[in-house]
């Protein structure tokens, strides 16, 4: 292990326990601690959210997919930045004024409540449900993420460095909660797409540019040239369905219910998408030309997820592979610290404050936060257990419970008033019991990537369950005309 890779990461881990320890010392209340007062500026909105949203997987797994498929994995970035774009034009900016207007919504769970005067918090419970459920799915991916870095990085068994691994994010996100998390994504956005512009454009010049790159990679397998080799019709849909899923992940959510100004989004719309953009590309561009680079050096690379962590120990010196795996980290920990916030603030917003202790002080309810991140984090560790966790299969299969359970239900809760508390838990169901059960089947229609069906059923559900149940109340409807209203 070189004595300056291992100082590069240790200072990047000491400046990120130092946000925690700062926000620490200013988190005086649950909205502090959940959603950091909704203070955010633009610009730590945008970054933020692209790196909660991105995570691992977009130093690991789309790096390794375009290491190993060829430029036909490029169609899963093109549904990303669709998707993520519609997020952003048409559910971020309702969204915050829906959930402000709502008696002050924390949570996803808090604002359907609302939305649909819940009283006898079924909705919220269901709602809670299915968050934890598939987020100790995704909590586990990232924690497999940074057990891969670290085992890679410091030569390490793999138990001893998924526990460090985890024990890092926990600090921190534990300590600053919701202004924690979110400055230290900022940060980490920054960091990721720095790495991500450097390595590709130095792995070209050490090829000898773009031409002799792409000849390289057509002498090694002329189908990575090919966008649509091996591909189906189902198959180019399952990618490009990926980008359903932004409009129903709560830790991306969040962050549009946390921004200081609902006027401010159309900025921050912009510096996200830039952000993605260079960053997806750069993504691509690593694992698509780090197979030319590693072929022409007779390095036998064993998991295509470790292409970024190969190259930068091949090209650069220790000082900057230091940088560049510590941008690994980052894109980790940005993504895990956001989803155990997320659950920690369902546990104790919506479970433990709405229904368990409705009279706890504000001081009970931060250290009830506090306790259940490690608590979520205890229970994604022993799932991230098994070394041959792939990343990108558990992100797909949390990316699609949310996208099928909550997509459909955010859209049509901010732009239908004729949408009921039971259409809305109808959905839920429908689109989560969708994605578990296309998930155990194989074959024909069912190789198509399950949030695609889910999201549809999902929808049909909701549609479906509200036009044929008991109407809302006027009082409901009152409040949907009044936010439509402020929102013109």
């Amino acid at each position: 292990m070189q004595i300056e890779i291992l100082i590069s990461f240790t200072g990047y881990l000491l400046v990120m326990l130092a946000i925690g320890f700062y926000f620490y010392f200013k988190t005086s209340d649950l909205s502090d601690y959940v959603l950091g007062g909704r203070g955010l500026n633009p610009s730590v909105t945008a970054l933020s959210a692209g790196a909660s949203d991105m995570s691992g997987w977009l130093l690991l797994g789309l790096p390794g997919m375009m290491y190993s498929d060829g430029i036909v994995g490029s169609w899963i970035a093109l549904g990303l930045v669709v998707g993520a774009y519609l997020n952003w034009h048409y559910v971020a900016k309702p969204l915050r004024v829906y959930t402000h207007h709502l008696n002050d919504s924390l949570t996803i769970p808090d604002y359907l409540a609302n939305r649909f005067e819940d009283k006898g918090n079924f909705l919220r419970i269901i709602t809670a449900i299915v968050i934890l459920l598939f987020y100790t799915l995704y909590t586990s991916s990232g924690l497999v993420g940074g057990a891969k870095l670290f085992e890679a990085t410091f030569d390490i068994a793999y138990a001893d460095a998924l526990l460090i691994g985890t024990f890092i994010i926990v600090s921190y996100t534990f300590l600053g909660g919701y202004n924690a998390v979110s400055w230290t994504d900022f940060l980490q956005g920054i960091l990721m797409m720095l790495a991500l512009v450097i390595t590709p454009v130095v792995v070209i010049f050490e090829l000898g540019g773009i031409s002799n790159a792409l000849h390289s990679i057509q002498t090694i397998d002329p189908t990575h040239l090919n966008m649509l080799s091996g591909a189906s019709f189902i198959s180019i849909l399952s990618l490009l369905a990926w980008g359903l899923g932004y409009f129903g992940q709560p830790h991306i959510l969040v962050r549009f219910m946390s921004i200081r100004d609902e006027n401010e989004i159309h900025h921050a719309k912009y510096i996200g998408m830039g952000w993605m953009i260079i960053s997806v590309i750069g993504s691509l561009s690593v694992g698509f030309f780090g197979l030319a680079y590693v072929v022409s050096n007779g390095v036998d690379l064993a998991d295509s997820e470790k292409i970024f962590i190969t190259l930068s120990q091949l090209i650069f010196n220790p000082w900057i592979a230091g940088f560049l795996l510590a941008a690994i980290l980052a894109a980790i920990m940005s993504t895990v610290d956001s989803q155990l916030l997320v659950s920690s603030s369902v546990l104790t917003r919506d479970i433990y404050h709405a229904i368990i202790r409705k009279n706890a002080s504000n001081t009970e309810l931060v250290w009830i936060g506090r306790a259940t991140v490690i608590g979520v984090a205890f229970i994604a560790w022993v799932i991230s257990a098994d070394k041959n966790s792939s990343v990108l299969a558990l992100v797909s299969y949390a990316w699609a419970g949310f996208g099928a359970a909550f997509g459909p239900l955010i859209i049509l809760s901010l732009y239908s008033r004729n949408i009921t508390k039971y259409g809305a838990i109808a959905g839920m169901l429908v689109g989560a019991l969708t994605v578990i059960v296309y998930k155990q089947l194989e074959g024909g229609i069912f190789d198509i990537f399950e949030l695609l069906p889910g999201f549809i059923f999902s929808w049909i559900a909701i549609v479906v369950f509200s036009k044929y149940g008991t109407s809302n109340p006027s009082s409901i409807n009152k409040k949907f005309d009044e936010v439509q209203n402020r929102l013109k």
